[in-house]
Parts: structure tokens; C-alpha cells; sequence
């Protein structure tokens, strides 16, 4: 008798079934079967592990194929339990090395709503070979390893060598009778790299398409004949170096060649691609393809300013290639692009030197500079005299180096602009580029963030999706806002005991697999304070470094008092060449040895650093979390989704009114938030009257006592002078203010242990929460983005199955053209 599923096990058998579209999931063992029985036959007669991984992933790659096919048909015509530990297999696959922090995280959210609202998009970016590093901590330090991701190979991946496409590099500009022509250039290919992307429970399969660097088959054919072998090898390595690895800065803009020419090849490659496929649809129509329609049948967004150098490229194809005049490939280009601006952070915002750019792609400067002489002019006619206002909003800044401010590229060359959370927006309006905003009010939007519910609670937190979906059924899956009846269930006595063990069952789970790696007894009952995003000095984790030494001494002055047992974790990389970060970490790590090893504090309070933060060990604390930390200064936090993927999961927020914050505790009453410090006004009003951080130091003796232990080495004897540089930072040049809101954050701290001694408010409160986040799932953002920037709607038309006729996506077709 076969024995009865878990409530977990049968949500992950709907997940799979909605996003691979097996009904019977016996399909998915016959074909797993053949598979396994393959690589045995072909390889060795025991299976590991990761045999059995890549069986299960070839299995529901074959069922996707059919659908990803009849997909891709489609657009063109309208214009489980499997006998094996899944979590052991889970654990295998490797997290794709494809994104640094929030941003790449975020673009993988909204490809899954865009394929689960039928959008007919596709998502490019680099294949990188060496991804995001592998962070090793040592004796407290942080080590960077190289992460090799695609070591063992991707299963998910098709190469498709037919569509490899040339890039142009270097070279010099020629003026012939016929216009600019860009020559003498070394040529790069780009491979693709096709992923499915499928949609829910809807048979769409959409395309992530990744670019490889290649050498071409003949380059340097001269270092041959000359006999230089080796030289020519190495140069085929330089020319494939394009893809080998991935930037690991966030927040921060380094003007490296190898970057620049990262961000022209993925935007030159995939331009190429468009505009195939663009002709593709005019086949058959006389005469040279007519790009008239090209924005009604072509948005492209900008996700951020890594990819602006699309925008004078789109210009050379459409002057230098197709021959349109200036005017009409300025006005066909405006009205393709749309800008999406992820940070307010100015050591982030890209400036290219002109130098650098010049020497790398001369056309393309070329082109800048034609496009600044005329948005200038349009600026002196408006504002004439104002050489101030020129300066100010020019795309070259003469400034010392002559720079490309890529920003001020994509703002010009765009037809919407948008920030990523209502506050956010509004300084993007009012501050970064208010000049900009003046001129043009209409072209600047808001568009915030928001994560998908399909990883972020189903994958991620089964036992939580299947308690919602019995009290409200499963529809919020796809309609986050449906979370709302929850509301109709914060008395329900039932529901909070049943609410209060799911977190309960995270926690103790997530308590093993932090004994199992980091040898640390953990109280599964204490409070989970969990604090997990990139090391940076504006994400504060030092202030909530500064409360765990004050709750430490705290202890240790009165340790029989009463104290709400805490294991707090902090976990996130510091960019490698970002000191100030590293030094955080460091600080983190030896605080932590000092806490968890004196026998006073005992259980009452540990210290985690969790090593190598990433998507999936997001996955492992995220629902295992009681109290999320966003305690960025008012007014540095673009959006954050970290805060949103807590609050889905039932963690309550500490935070400052910065980024999504404001929005959460619009959607929940602030009152259901622990909110605390500065609003963006009063760092305003510090900045003009002057942030003295003695005067703090002076006037809250427990800040004073913890930041004397740092001074004299209590967390670092064997160098009392280690944490200098940080604490020399903290007295003298901190830009993100953390002594001024450190008073008012261990205040909040106090509520939020006098909260947690009751567990029934405690659980009403996350319940409140959890019914907030409708507001916060990609499809939302998506659904605007789409209506508002791109001018397509979403449609919840389900594509017909690989199983029926041709004629069936046909008239699927017909049907989308008449909405």
C-alpha cells in the first residue's frame, strides 16, 4: 500500500505539475527512467547523486520542450513524488552565477511573471563562465573563491549555434558618399544560450537567451603564418575572456575595458537577434523592411544602465545599416526604450571615460555626441544663457576626465523613466535628475518592485502556501492580492496555532542545517533576527552589529535578569575590492566569537555569519525568519525585495521609512511594522545642519561603552587596533549617520522582544502582515510595466498543449488579436 503523501510533498507535486504541465506525474518517472538508464549504459553501472539530479532535470526539460516549441509557434502567429529525495537532488543543482545582489534576483522574478501572465518576452543577458564568487570566510575573514558554476555542466540549457551572431570592437570611423562606416574592427562572436522560462499553469514556456564570447575561426591568422601559435591562442582566450566572468560590484561603478565590453556585447548581440526576428515577421513584404512599426511590435527596457550602450547602437543599425535619416531612427528609438533607474547611490552610477570609449567603439561615441548636440540645443533654446543648466543635464561631463554619464544616455534616449518604490521615484524627481524631470514631467513613472509568490512561497515555503491555499484555495498563486481574506482569519484561534507551527517546523529545520555547518547549538525557540543582503556601508549592518554587543553587555551586567533569547544572522558579500565592507564582516565575525563562547550569555543570544549568502540558502532562512532587519538610512534603499520575500513569509519588519518599507507599512498600518529613526526629510536637515557623531558618543553611554570596546580591542586582542579604519569611519566620515539612529533603534528592539513574549499578538501581527503583501508579487509590477511602458496587456489565454493540432494555436492566436 502506497504510503500517503505529506501535505508538503502534495504542494510540491501541484507546483510541479503547474509549471512543467504534467498531469500525471507517472509521465515524469518513465521519462526519468530512460534518462538514468542512458548515462548508466553510457558511463558506469552505479548512480550518483548527481546522476539522478541530471536525469530529473533532462526529464523536465523534454516535458517543457514541447511547449517552449508551441510557444514560440504561437507568438509567431499572433504577432511529484518520484521515489527519489528531491531535496537531496535540489540541493545539487548549482545557482546559476548569473547576477550579483538584488538586481539579477529581481530580473529572474519578473521573467517568471512574464511568462505566467502570457507576455511574449524574452530575457537576454551574459553567459558567464565564472559567476558571482563563492565567499569563503576564514579566521573571520572574507575569501573570494572562483565560482565555477557550470562545472558539471547546465542541464536547463540548449546551445544554439545557427543564431551566432558578430560584435565589432575597436576600429576607426571612415566618411565615405554613403554615410559613416565603422572599420577595421576585431570581431567577436556571440552563442546563445537558450533557457525555458515557463509560465503557471498557463503552457507557456518563454526564452532566456544567454551570450557567449567565441572566437572566430580565423582570428589572427596572420600570428599563424607567422608562426606565433601561441600568441594567437592567447589572443582567442582574450576574445573569450568577454563572458568568463562576472563583475562582482554592487552599488559601485568600476570603469574597466573588460566591463565596457561586457555591456556592448550582450546589447549588440541581442539588438541583431531582435531585428531578426522583427524582419522574420516581415517576410514577404516588397522592397527594404520598413521599421515604422518597430515600437509598436518591440519594447526593450533598460535594467539600469549596464545595457544604455543599446541605445546609440539601436541608432548605428538604424543610420549606418538600414539607412533611415536621423530624425526618423532618433524617434523610433525614443519610443523603443524604457529606463529603469535601481539606485541614487552616485559612486553607482556609470560614467564611461570618453578616452576609453573612443578607442573602444569610436562610432558609437560618435553617436553620443550627436545625440547630446541636439538634446543641448533643444536645452539652449529653452533656457538660454544658463550655461549651468548645460552642464548640469549634459550626457559629457567635462568635469577633470571627460566622462559619458550613461544615466543621463538613457534618460534622453528613452520614453519612460522609472524608479522602484514610490519614495524611491520621488527622488529620482525631485533630486538625482530633477532637471530632467522639469523638462519632461510626463516621461517620469514609478514602478515598484515586487518578488513572485511561485518561488517565494510555494518552492520556498510549501507548509505555509498549503495552510493559505486550505483557508482561501489556491487561486492567490496567481492573484497575490486574494492574500487580503486572510484578514477575515487573524482571531481565528486555529489558524494562528496552525500559522505559529509552520514557522516553528522552519525554524527547527533551519537550526539543524546551522549546527550541521557551523557547529553552533541553536535554540529553535529564541527569536530568529535575521539580517541577509549585500555587505554595504548603507545597509547598516553595523548598527545592528552595535546592538548585539549592547544586548551582550546587557547580559553581562545583569545576567539573571529577564532577556528574550535571540539568534540573531547576518549573512552577505562585501564587493572584493570594498575595504570598508570587509572590515564589516570582520567586526560581525569576531563579535560572534567572543558571544557564542562566553559561558555567561550561554543560550540567551547567539551570533551567526552565514557564509556564501545566495538564492538558495535564501530559500533555507527566509521562512525560517521571525524578525526581517531593513535598516537602511532613509533615502539610500532603491526598493529592496528581500524585505518583501520576509514579510510573504511571515517574518515581522524592523526598518527605517527607506525604499519598499514605506509601501509595506502603507499596505499592513504601520503599526504592524517596527518602524524606527530618520525619515528622508530629518537626514535632509542633519545633512544642512552637520552630522556630529561625539555629540552621540557623548550623550548614550551604552553607544559610548560599545564603541570603546571596539577602540580598545575587547573583540580583537591579539591587534587592538584592527577595527581603526571602521571606527575612524564611524566618528569622522559616515555618510549613512548610524549613530543618530542608533537610540531610537534599540528602543524599537525593546518592542519588539516585549512582542515576541507573546506568542498569540506575535502571530496575529505576521498574519497581518502576510495578508499586506498582495501588493508586493512581480505579476503586479509586471502587469504595470506592461500597460504603462510597453503598451501590451497581459492575457490569461492558455496556450494550447503540444497534444493538439497546429489549428489549435491558431485560433488561440485569432483570439488574442481581437482582445
Amino acid at each position: 500500500m502506497a504510503t500517503p503523501l505529506t501535505d508538503q510533498e502534495k504542494r510540491k507535486q501541484i507546483s510541479i505539475r503547474g509549471i512543467v504541465g504534467v498531469e500525471n506525474v507517472a509521465e515524469l518517472k518513465k521519462g526519468f527512467n530512460r534518462h538514468l538508464h542512458f548515462t548508466l549504459v553510457k558511463d558506469r553501472n552505479i548512480a550518483t547523486p548527481r546522476d539522478y539530479y541530471f536525469a530529473l532535470a533532462h526529464t523536465v526539460r523534454d516535458h517543457l520542450v514541447g511547449r517552449w516549441i508551441r510557444t514560440q509557434q504561437f507568438y509567431y502567429e499572433a504577432d511529484p513524488k518520484l521515489g527519489l529525495d528531491m531535496e537531496e537532488l535540489e540541493d545539487m543543482e548549482e545557482d546559476a552565477g548569473l547576477g550579483n545582489g538584488g538586481l539579477g534576483r529581481l530580473a529572474a522574478c519578473f521573467l517568471d511573471s512574464m511568462a505566467t501572465l502570457g507576455l511574449a518576452a524574452y530575457g537576454y543577458g551574459i553567459r558567464y563562465e565564472y559567476g558571482i564568487f563563492n565567499q569563503k570566510i576564514r579566521d573571520g575573514w572574507q575569501v573570494e573563491e572562483a565560482d565555477d558554476w557550470l562545472r558539471h555542466g547546465n542541464p536547463w540549457e540548449k546551445a544554439r549555434p545557427e543564431y551566432m551572431l558578430p560584435v565589432h570592437f575597436y576600429g576607426r570611423v571612415e566618411e565615405t558618399k554613403d554615410g559613416s562606416k565603422w572599420v577595421d574592427t576585431q570581431v567577436v562572436l556571440a552563442m546563445p544560450y537558450d533557457t525555458p522560462i515557463p509560465g503557471y499553469m498557463n503552457n507557456t514556456v518563454n526564452t532566456m537567451r544567454l551570450w557567449s564570447a567565441r572566437a572566430p575561426n580565423d582570428f589572427n591568422l596572420r600570428d599563424f603564418n607567422v608562426g606565433d601559435y601561441i600568441q594567437a591562442v592567447l589572443d582567442r582566450n582574450l576574445a573569450e575572456n568577454i563572458s568568463r566572468v562576472l563583475y562582482p560590484n554592487d552599488n559601485f561603478f568600476e570603469g574597466k575595458e573588460l566591463r565596457l565590453k561586457q555591456e556592448y556585447f550582450v546589447v549588440a548581440a541581442t539588438l541583431q537577434d531582435i531585428i531578426r526576428r522583427f524582419k522574420t515577421t516581415k517576410k514577404g513584404s516588397p522592397g527594404r523592411t520598413s521599421f515604422e512599426s518597430f515600437p509598436d511590435k518591440v519594447a526593450i527596457q533598460l535594467n539600469d544602465t549596464h545595457p544604455a550602450m543599446a541605445i546609440p547602437e539601436l541608432m548605428r543599425i538604424f543610420v549606418d545599416i538600414e539607412k533611415l535619416d536621423w530624425d526618423t531612427a532618433w524617434d523610433l528609438t525614443r519610443r523603443t526604450f524604457a529606463y529603469t533607474n535601481h539606485t541614487v547611490l552616485p559612486e553607482a552610477l556609470e560614467r564611461w571615460p570618453v578616452e576609453l570609449m573612443e578607442k573602444l567603439l569610436p562610432r558609437h561615441l560618435q553617436i553620443i555626441y550627436q545625440i547630446n548636440q541636439v538634446h543641448l540645443n533643444r536645452i539652449a533654446a529653452l533656457f538660454p544663457k544658463n550655461i549651468d543648466k548645460l552642464r548640469k543635464m549634459s550626457l559629457i561631463e567635462e568635469d577633470g576626465c571627460k566622462r559619458v554619464n550613461m544615466a543621463h544616455l538613457c534618460i534622453v534616449g528613452s520614453h519612460a523613466v522609472n524608479g522602484v518604490a514610490e519614495i524611491h521615484s520621488n527622488i529620482v524627481k525631485t533630486e538625482v535628475f530633477k532637471d530632467f524631470s522639469e523638462l519632461e514631467p510626463e516621461k517620469f513613472q514609478n514602478k515598484t518592485n515586487g518578488i513572485t509568490p511561485r518561488r517565494w512561497l510555494l518552492l520556498c515555503n510549501p507548509g505555509l502556501a498549503e495552510l493559505i491555499a486550505e483557508v482561501i484555495g489556491e487561486d492567490y498563486v496567481k492573484d497575490l492580492s486574494q492574500l487580503q481574506k486572510l484578514n477575515d482569519f487573524v482571531d481565528d484561534a486555529a489558524f494562528i496555532r496552525d500559522v505559529s507551527r509552520v514557522k516553528q517546523d522552519n525554524k527547527v529545520k533551519f537550526a539543524q542545517y546551522l549546527e550541521k555547518e557551523y557547529r553552533v547549538k541553536i535554540n529553535a525557540s529564541s527569536m530568529f533576527d535575521v539580517h541577509v543582503k549585500r555587505i554595504h556601508e548603507y545597509k547598516r549592518q553595523l548598527l545592528n552589529c552595535l546592538h548585539i554587543i549592547t544586548m551582550y553587555n546587557r547580559i553581562r551586567k545583569n545576567p539573571n535578569a529577564p532577556f528574550v533569547p535571540r539568534t540573531v544572522i547576518i549573512g552577505g558579500k562585501a564587493a572584493p575590492g570594498y575595504h570598508m565592507a570587509k572590515m564589516i564582516i570582520k567586526l560581525i565575525t569576531s563579535v560572534a566569537d567572543v558571544v557564542n563562547n562566553d559561558p555567561v550569555v550561554g543560550n540567551k543570544l547567539k551570533v551567526i555569519f552565514l557564509e556564501n549568502y545566495r538564492v538558495s540558502l535564501a530559500e533555507k532562512v527566509i521562512p525560517a525568519t521571525d524578525l526581517s532587519e531593513q535598516i537602511s538610512t532613509a533615502g539610500t534603499e532603491a526598493s529592496g525585495t528581500g524585505n518583501m520575500k520576509f514579510m510573504l513569509n511571515g517574518a515581522l519588519t524592523i526598518g527605517t521609512m527607506d525604499g519598499a518599507n514605506v509601501e509595506m507599512a502603507e499596505e499592513a498600518g504601520e503599526e504592524n511594522l517596527f518602524i524606527f529613526g530618520m525619515r528622508v526629510e530629518d537626514v535632509a536637515e542633519l545633512d544642512k545642519k552637520g552630522y556630529d557623531a561625539m555629540s552621540y558618543y557623548k550623550k548614550i553611554p551604552e553607544l559610548k561603552q560599545v564603541m570603546d570596546q571596539i577602540t580598545s580591542g575587547f573583540f580583537s586582542p591579539k591587534n587592538p587596533d584592527l577595527f581603526k579604519d571602521l571606527t575612524n569611519m564611524l566618528f569622522k566620515y559616515d555618510r549613512f549617520k548610524v549613530f543618530a539612529d542608533f537610540e531610537e533603534y534599540m528602543k524599537c528592539q525593546e518592542k519588539v522582544s516585549k512582542l515576541y513574549q507573546n506568542p498569540k499578538e506575535w502571530t496575529k501581527m505576521v498574519i497581518k502582515n502576510i495578508a499586506a503583501t498582495g501588493k508586493f508579487s512581480s505579476d503586479r509590477t509586471i502587469t504595470e510595466y506592461a500597460t504603462e511602458v510597453w503598451g501590451v496587456e497581459p492575457t490569461d489565454l492558455k496556450i494550447p498543449p503540444p497534444s493538439e493540432p497546429r489549428e489549435a494555436i491558431e485560433e488561440t492566436a485569432r483570439a488574442l488579436k481581437k482582445m
